[in-house]
This record gives structure tokens, C-alpha cells and sequence, in this order.
């Protein structure tokens, strides 16, 4: 049986949540690899909703869930987000998530270097989260992150803060802000300590012995690939790669091991946040695609821009994302529409263009060349066979896949996990 990673085939928002709580449960072990709790994964499940942002999905059903050493961990959104799902009936223990003892960890300090960057940048607004993503992935590849397996060594944490703080000092004096408070920090850290060790384990061990014994292992990616740091619409992406490359090394797994990749694609185009976006629908057809798309970030709240689907996007984050098959997700949105449109190309000046342009200039004039179809009247909500969808969606899809270049594994009708039309299975290659 194959390992499947799931990760977002454009600006994130897909629907990941749905796909990944309908894989989780046939899955002995579902895990987080990259990126933080500025991730956001919606699920619902009967009659309850549950808003994930650092937790890997499988959590809700019960399935042992690992949060990776590629993620960065904020200790206390850790512990608020258990604590709230516990009220929900869920409750995270050693036993079914575990942390790896190698994960950076989010301080009160990068969240504070978050946001005073970003209001200073004026123009150069990137639109983060403000949750220190960045500020802390910095600091790893730095080499003076603070880790989880450092909360059972605090009283040797000296040489560590030196470096720590002598970065962040400097920065913090270029805003006028005073010196990090390592007294009050190191407090902080003593106080959530004991609630993650419990957690902490070397989670490559568990994974390899779990891969060893023909366990079905499911990678959950955050975002999307164009939000990827070095594939995405650069500077307006996220500070770790999304792709599915990312989940070897955010594992500990290694590459062999990462198995079918399922990209999740919306049946249109959303973005949440600043930066390009090509197909994007500034009238009455974007805000119908966001009223019946109910489109709000998870994390955030904030409205998502809407527009057409963008073939040419998709085909290029298949090709970087190491994309096998695609779950596209809800079509039941463009019910009624009497034309739909695809991208399948830009202009550039003279030039058409097959791809998306690296030059963030480039990348904001560039006019897509839109493929225009006949809509369909007929409701696909809920479908769950072919036999379902009305013809003009089939072939909307069939079209899709033509222009991506990579077949649909699975099409998603309404947020129920259930009403999903199953093309491919990805467990079972």
C-alpha cells in the first residue's frame, strides 16, 4: 500500500481539511511537515465543525498524528488549540499525537518581529499572519532556534539565548523597542514546558518503524504550492516549502517514502492576502463565487479574492509539486453559472506565455487568455458517482485535466466527506 501526501495545488484554501479527513480515516498515521499554525484546515464531520491550524486532521478521528520537525511550533498555540478541542469532545494525547523533539519553536519574540516588520513595510506588505512564521524559520536556518527537546535543558540554555538575543536585540533597537526580557522569556518557556515534553518524541523513529510494518502513512501539507518559498509567486508566499519534496525532510521519512501525491485544486481560483493573481474577478462574478463558496480564511477570517480557474498555474504547480493526481474540489460552486471560463495561457506585452513568470513585475501585468464553456444548470451538490454530475461538468473536468496535464483522482461536491466521487484511490497504489 502507498504513503499519500496531500498537499495544495494553488494559493491554499483548497479544501485540504475535507480530503485529508476522508483519507485520515482509512490512515494509521497522519502528519504535519511544514509551516505553522498560520496553516488553517477546516473539517466537518457529522454535525460538528472543527478549525484546525497546527494540528494534523487525523486527530479528530483518533488516528496517531505527528507534527514533524519541519513545522514551527508555537508551544502555546499548541496548548490552546488541545485545550479547545477538548471541548469539542477530542482530546490529544501522548498516545495518539506526537511531536518532534527536533521542531523549532514560535517565541513571544518572533511574533513581536512579525508584526513590527510588517508595519513598517508600507508598500513592501507581504499580508503574514503575524504569528512569527517567518521571523522563526529564520532563526532556524540561523542556527539559534530554541527546539523542543531544548524544554528539558532550560538551566543550559545560556549560550543559546547569547545567540538568540543578540540578533534579536539588534533588530529590536532598529524599531526602538528595548532588549528581549530573557528572564521573562525563559519563565515563559519553564511554565509550557511541561505541558509539551510529554509530547516530544523522535518521530522519525516511529514513522520508519511504521513504514517498516506496512503502515499506510498520510503527509498533510499546509498551503499551497504557490505559496511554496522558492516556487511560489515570491515575496507574497509563506517561509517554508510547500511542496511535496518538503515532507522527506520534514519528517524524517526520507524520499522514498512519501508515496502518491494528491494536489487539491478548487474548481476556481481563491487568494487570501496580497500578491498576484491572474484570473482574479473584481465584480459580480467574484463575489458570487465567494458568497456561495463561503470564501473567509480559516486562520484568518479574511475575505478571499476570487476568480476563473487558472490552467496554467495548476499545470505548473503539478509539474514543481510532484503532483500524481488531483482532487478537485468544489464544482457544486459553479452550479448555474451560464458560462464558465478557464485560463490557459497570458499575455505579456507581445508575448503569450505557457507559464507563470518568476518577475514579480511580470507577474502583476501578465493578461490571462481565457477557454470559455457552457455552463450547467443542473446541481452537482452533493453527487457521488459520475452518474450524478451533469454533462457540461464532466467535461468542465475532463477539460481541466487536459490542460494540467495530470488526471483528477478525486472531485469533491459539498463539504460532507462523503460526497466525494472517488476516481483513483490513492491508498491503493
Amino acid at each position: 500500500m502507498a504513503n499519500v501526501a496531500v498537499i495544495g495545488a494553488q494559493w491554499g484554501d483548497e479544501g485540504k481539511g475535507k480530503i485529508v479527513d476522508w483519507l485520515a480515516e482509512r490512515a494509521d498515521m497522519v502528519v504535519r511537515f511544514q509551516g505553522g499554525h498560520n496553516a488553517g484546515h477546516t473539517l466537518v464531520v457529522g454535525e460538528n465543525v472543527y478549525k484546525l491550524s497546527l494540528l494534523p486532521s487525523g486527530i479528530v478521528r483518533g488516528t496517531p498524528s505527528v507534527i514533524g520537525n519541519g513545522v514551527v511550533l508555537d508551544p502555546w498555540a499548541l496548548k490552546a488549540e488541545i485545550e479547545r478541542l477538548a471541548e469539542q469532545g477530542v482530546h490529544a494525547s501522548p498516545e495518539t499525537l506526537r511531536v518532534a523533539d527536533n521542531c523549532p519553536l514560535i517565541l513571544p519574540i518572533h511574533r513581536d518581529l512579525d508584526g513590527l516588520r510588517e508595519d513598517a513595510s508600507g508598500a513592501g506588505k507581504i499580508g503574514t499572519t503575524r504569528r512569527g512564521i517567518g521571523p522563526a524559520y529564520e532563526d532556524k536556518v540561523g542556527r539559534r532556534a530554541i527546539r523542543v527537546c531544548d524544554l528539558a535543558h532550560l538551566d543550559d540554555l545560556g549560550p543559546q539565548l547569547d545567540r538568540l538575543c543578540a540578533h534579536h536585540d539588534a533588530l529590536r533597537a532598529g524599531f526602538g523597542e528595548p532588549p528581549v526580557d530573557r528572564e521573562r522569556l525563559l519563565a515563559d518557556l519553564r511554565e509550557i514546558a511541561a505541558f509539551v515534553l510529554p509530547f516530544a518524541k523522535p518521530v522519525w523513529r516511529d514513522l520508519n518503524e511504521a513504514r517498516s510494518g506496512g503502515k499506510r502513512i498520510l503527509f498533510e501539507g499546509a498551503q499551497g504550492v504557490l505559496l511554496d518559498i522558492d516556487h511560489g509567486t515570491y515575496p507574497f508566499v509563506t517561509s517554508s516549502n510547500t511542496i511535496a519534496g518538503a515532507a522527506a525532510g520534514g519528517s524524517g521519512l526520507g524520499p522514498s517514502g512519501v508515496g502518491f501525491v494528491l494536489g487539491i485544486a478548487k474548481a476556481y481560483t481563491t487568494r487570501v492576502g496580497s500578491g498576484p493573481f491572474p484570473t482574479e474577478l473584481e465584480d459580480e462574478t467574484g463575489q458570487r463565487l465567494g458568497e456561495r463558496g463561503h470564501e473567509f480564511g480559516t486562520v484568518t477570517g479574511r475575505k478571499r479574492r476570487c476568480g476563473w480557474f487558472d490552467s496554467v498555474l495548476v499545470r505548473q504547480s503539478a509539474a514543481v509539486g510532484g503532483i500524481t493526481g488531483i482532487a478537485l474540489t468544489k464544482i457544486d460552486v459553479l452550479d448555474g453559472f451560464d458560462e464558465v471560463k478557464i485560463c490557459v495561457g497570458y499575455k505579456l506585452g507581445d508575448e503569450t506565455l505557457d507559464y507563470y513568470p518568476t518577475h514579480a513585475a511580470d507577474q502583476a501585468k501578465v493578461v490571462p487568455v481565457y477557454e470559455t464553456m457552457e455552463g450547467w444548470q443542473e446541481s452537482t451538490a452533493g453527487a457521488r458517482s459520475w452518474a450524478d454530475l451533469p454533462a457540461q461538468a464532466i467535461k468542465y473536468i475532463r477539460r481541466i485535466e487536459e490542460l494540467i496535464r495530470c488526471p483528477v483522482a478525486l472531485v469533491s461536491t459539498s463539504p460532507e466527506r462523503e460526497d466525494t466521487i472517488l476516481v483513483r484511490d490513492p491508498f491503493a497504489d
